[in-house]
């Protein structure tokens, strides 16, 4: 998906796409709506939705990589080149973040790779800590700034964004455990299913989900249970 923006003119409502061919030259094409300014922004910025999704570079004008590439477009291709750099269950903790919470706020600004700003990743954090924990946003930060650091490395970007926001403070973690009599209760409800020895066995050693599901993780320091 390419970057676009719209652009008010002689007052009507024109898009703004914005691609760099194979060339290395940026290009600009525009697109007129035939909108009104007056009363038609929202009618606007869904034909700039649809042209963006819809838009196929020319032939001979494609350039995979670019900084004016879409951000979006950009984080999809550095979960593409992430899916034979980490382990499976590292890689799907990276589509999550990406797929799930990245795109979906960045997408609708239209922003570019070389025109992020801090700013906005900063507005993005605050935006996501109105329903989730500073442990989430931290992902997020750490994802961030490893894509764009990839980029900065491969000459697509001068500096990393990421390097001028405030990183989240993680939160304390405060540890809870069932006691003796709240464990019967799923000691119950598991006899005779096929997990009634692994909820025992978890509940035993202590297990964290990771060492449950063999996916590895440091040994637990909880103690057997008596």
């Amino acid at each position: 998906m390419v970057a676009g923006r719209l652009q008010e003119k002689n007052g009507f409502y024109y898009i703004v796409l914005s691609y760099t061919g194979s060339a290395g030259k940026r290009r600009q094409p525009w697109i007129g709506t035939g909108l009104p300014v007056k009363g038609n922004k929202k009618r606007a910025e869904k034909m700039l939705a649809d042209t963006r999704k819809d838009f196929t570079i020319p032939k001979g004008q494609v350039s995979e990589l670019s900084p004016d590439m879409a951000f979006s477009d950009y984080m999809r291709y550095w979960l593409k080149m992430m899916r034979t750099a980490v382990t499976e269950t590292t890689y799907s903790s990276y589509c999550f973040n990406v797929e799930k919470h990245i795109i979906p706020y960045f997408e609708p600004l239209g922003v570019t790779l070389a025109g992020l700003q801090p700013r906005q990743i900063q507005s993005f954090y605050l935006h996501e800590a109105e329903t989730l924990k500073n442990t989430s946003i931290l992902r997020f930060h750490a994802n961030l700034h490893k894509a764009l650091k990839y980029a900065v490395r491969i000459d697509l970007i001068a500096s990393n964004p990421v390097d001028k926001v405030d990183r989240p403070k993680p939160q304390a973690f405060m540890a809870s455990y069932y006691s003796a009599e709240e464990m019967e209760k799923p000691f119950e409800a598991a006899q005779g299913h096929k997990l009634e020895l692994i909820i025992q066995l978890a509940a035993f050693y202590g297990l964290r989900r990771a060492e449950v599901m063999g996916c590895g993780g440091r040994p637990s320091t909880l103690k057997p249970r008596r």
